[in-house]
């Protein structure tokens, strides 16, 4: 895996200094600026030259909400994880900035602790959509003659590979490849594998997510759980069902990253997917079924 590249937009030049101190002592590949402005001119310039954006909201000459705003209307979209660090944590404030597209959150002031953590999950998440968009860009070409399939599968790998394939069904693989990975994996750690999301934080903070994961799938009561995936090319919209065997959850708090949740290592993939990823996006019932479109 590459090395992970962030850039961190900080105006006081003590905290910047610290920060992209200890970013370069744990690994990052890191580019510090003071000014909204030099930010902007290096994102305007390439904005896929970073994986993770560590982004200041209050700065004097352009605010970070300024930066993303500009980010969304450019041609070539932004793909960066972007974490927004603020002392303005009202609930008013972080639902400005999650529209914008910032999906992390820090509240100054923050621990070192607490920084590698948020900055560990926004690299993680980046890298593994960067390796999925590569996947998905070498997958079968003739895929794009595909009218209808089926397929199941049982492991976080199994899921991940099918995301890859199917998304070459699509015009944009690399945009589609993410949202079928997210809706994927939930069908398996959520559904099949009835991980809750306060578990699943746990997990996350200990290390053991990918462990809890692999030993679950090893239990007679899991065994024989599937989920499936189909695939439909429709006149106007490429359609996938994903399906699995779990009990369901309550999907519509996931539907968008509210407020409470924006400060976590994780639960954006839906909202991600909805936002991002898919035209449309609809569970139905109780949540083991889901139906993610795409125009074409």
């Amino acid at each position: 895996m590459d090395s992970t590249r962030i850039l961190v937009v900080e105006d006081e030049p003590v905290s910047l200094d610290l920060l992209t101190e200890n970013l370069t002592f744990e690994g990052y590949e890191t580019t510090g600026v003071a000014t909204g402005s030099e930010a902007w001119n290096l994102l305007a310039k390439d904005p896929d030259a970073y994986d993770v954006i560590l982004l200041d909201r209050m700065m004097p000459d352009m605010d970070g909400i300024e930066i993303l705003r500009r980010l969304k209307d450019q041609p070539v979209p932004i793909r960066a994880s972007v974490i927004m660090q603020t002392a303005l944590a009202s609930d008013v404030d972080i639902v400005e900035g999650l529209k914008a597209g910032a999906y992390y959150y820090l509240t100054k002031p923050f621990t070192s602790q607490a920084l590698l953590a948020i900055v560990g999950a926004a690299a993680r998440d980046r890298q593994g959509y960067r390796q999925l968009q590569r996947d998905a860009q070498q997958a079968t070409r003739g895929l794009c003659c595909l009218v209808t399939g089926q397929f199941a599968f049982q492991t976080p790998d199994q899921a991940w590979d099918l995301a890859a394939l199917l998304a070459k069904t699509t015009p944009h693989p690399e945009r589609a490849a993410g949202g079928l990975a997210e809706l994927m994996l939930n069908a398996i750690e959520h559904g099949n594998l009835e991980i809750g999301y306060d578990e699943k934080s746990r997990l996350l903070e200990t290390g053991t997510w990918r462990e809890e994961i692999a030993r679950r799938l090893r239990l007679p009561e899991h065994a024989g759980k599937q989920a499936r995936v189909s695939f439909d090319r429709q006149e106007r919209e490429i359609l996938f069902r994903i399906q699995d065997q779990g009990s369901g959850f309550d999907w519509q708090r996931y539907m968008e990253l509210s407020p409470d949740r924006a400060f976590h290592l994780h639960g954006r993939g839906i909202a991600m997917s909805r936002q991002l990823w898919f035209d449309r996006l609809d569970y139905l019932g109780d949540g083991h079924e889901v139906l993610a479109a795409i125009r074409i």
